[in-house]
């Protein structure tokens, strides 16, 4: 289970052009340019900070843009008629505090003067949503001046590290920073959804529902948008998740196929694998005898360097590290690993030598080799590997920390930090924003077609992994600081925007 607490308590929200939005398309003879000028102007600054009237206000806007201040008074009047609230955003924010169960407060902050104010009240809004509401008129500051914020936060006690502000423009966006809060600057509608649901809701749980809510649908597609069913990925899935009705499976007697029914981009006739084989008979319960014939007949498919095979077909001579490493886990498991001694000292070659940087002939990242390594690992929990396999695997895990990539890669590559007892906060902090308001993880590369290089991804997939990511770093305790460097501080050991998870 998630015990997810959000680091965030308080969202401060800005109302012209991010809650609401207006036109400055009038039927007046003042251009939208100009009506701009006149937003940022000094005397418009006096107007939103309460210090002028609005009739004061019109009659100097109108001196000096050289309009006639009953137009200058239609023009803004017909703005305010033309707002309209932005209802999405809103229910975003309203079913966001609802599962907060009162933890989350929310603040709407704006530069607006009294009467403009008194008019926005009139529109048709669950003005309820608000804890309070602080506008330039009735603090006497504005934004992006300092005080405005100081003003909001005293007045309100929030702690600035665990309040979350947005604001469509950037210099307001930056004041609020530079006093400790998370400015998201709302610029794309769907961004900030996606980022208000990233930090304020719980991760595991948004992506189980997505699993759940896809459940047997969970297919894969190639990045020209081919979508193809295969069993590799959903014996994936089941192992990620250890819950059989997220998967469209087939028991299968002997031997696993990569493709469920025809195969697709490739011949008609496409032999069995090695490899979906070994992840077959280690994630599924398979009887032993039918394993051990499984693996006999597997021995007759080493090549003249030792090295195991891809296919059960002698006329389709491929061989592929990550594919080796999987038949090297079935093996371990069942205690035959000696028979493939030669396929392990290569395996250990390219893990020593780095061989894996560019991916491999069917796999196309570097975490996918390291991730089925240390899988190989974990399930033979065998001596000799320990201590010859691990420590190597150790260091270039550690290489890898905070190299780009997609959810994929950084979801194996948690796991694998996880397992190898890593405390990996880097990773975590770039893994947790991909995640999509749906709840799932944007999909991520595992294997290629070799021959055209066609890339094939499964949403279904790195949604688990990245699940199983986060849970199982959660567990991993964080370092003790060095007395040596315990005063210093690097941008990884600043505060995580979920430290129950992160800390």
């Amino acid at each position: 289970m998630s015990s997810f607490t959000p680091n965030y308590t308080t969202l401060i929200v800005d109302i012209g052009d991010v809650l609401f939005s207006w036109s400055s398309q009038t039927n007046t003879s003042i251009s939208p340019k100009v009506l701009r000028k006149i937003l940022s102007s000094p005397t418009w600054n006096d107007y939103e900070r309460g210090r002028i009237s609005q009739a004061e206000c019109y009659a100097r806007v109108g001196r000096e843009f050289s309009i006639d201040p009953a137009e200058v008074g239609h023009a803004f009047q017909q703005a305010s008629d033309s707002l309209q609230s932005n209802e999405e955003l809103i229910s975003v924010i309203r079913h966001l505090k609802a599962r907060s169960n009162g933890s989350l407060h929310v603040f709407a902050m704006s530069n607006i003067s009294a009467p403009d104010y008194e008019v926005l009240r009139t529109k048709h809004v669950d003005w309820s949503l608000f804890d309070d509401i602080f506008t330039s008129a009735g603090v006497g500051d504005r934004k992006p001046n300092l005080g405005f914020y100081k003003v909001v936060l005293a007045r309100t006690g929030a702690d600035p590290s665990r309040t979350i502000f947005v604001d469509d423009k950037i210099d307001n966006v930056l004041s609020a920073r530079s006093l400790g809060m998370h400015g998201i600057v709302f610029d794309d509608h769907r961004k900030v959804v996606r980022a208000l649901y990233n930090l304020l809701g719980d991760p595991v749980e948004r992506g189980r529902q997505y699993l759940t809510l896809n459940a047997k649908k969970h297919l894969s597609v190639t990045d020209s948008g081919a979508v193809l069913r295969e069993n590799f990925a959903q014996l994936l899935i089941l192992e990620a998740t250890d819950d059989r009705n997220l998967v469209n499976l087939t028991d299968t007697l002997r031997t696993w196929h990569f493709f469920e029914g025809k195969p697709l981009l490739t011949t008609e006739e496409f032999p069995f694998d090695l490899d979906t084989t070994s992840i077959g008979l280690t994630v599924m319960s398979s009887p032993e005898d039918v394993a051990h014939s499984v693996m006999d007949d597997m021995l007759d498919y080493i090549d003249d360097d030792g090295i195991i095979q891809t296919y059960f077909d002698h006329h389709r001579p491929r061989f592929d590290p990550v594919v080796c490493v999987n038949v090297l886990t079935l093996f371990y498991s069942y205690g035959r690993g000696h028979q493939l001694d030669r396929t392990l000292q290569w395996i250990r070659e390219v893990l020593l030598h780095r061989a894996y940087l560019d991916g491999t002939r069917y796999y196309v990242t570097p975490e996918c080799f390291l991730y089925f390594v240390g899988r190989l690992l974990e399930i033979s929990n065998d001596g000799y590997l320990a201590i010859h396999i691990k420590p190597l695997l150790i260091e270039r895990v550690q290489e890898r920390i905070g190299a780009e990539g997609d959810a994929m890669a950084l979801s194996m590559r948690l796991c694998l930090c996880a397992y190898l007892g890593l405390r990996n906060n880097v990773d975590l902090r770039t893994l947790l924003p991909l995640q999509c308001e749906d709840g799932g993880w944007e999909i991520g590369w595992v294997y290629q077609y070799p021959s055209s290089g066609v890339k094939i991804g499964n949403r279904g997939l790195t949604t688990s992994l990245a699940v199983k990511a986060i849970l199982e770093m959660q567990r991993v305790p964080s370092p003790p600081p060095s007395p040596s460097t315990a005063p210093a501080i690097s941008s990884s050991s600043k505060p995580i925007p979920l430290p129950n998870l992160l800390s």
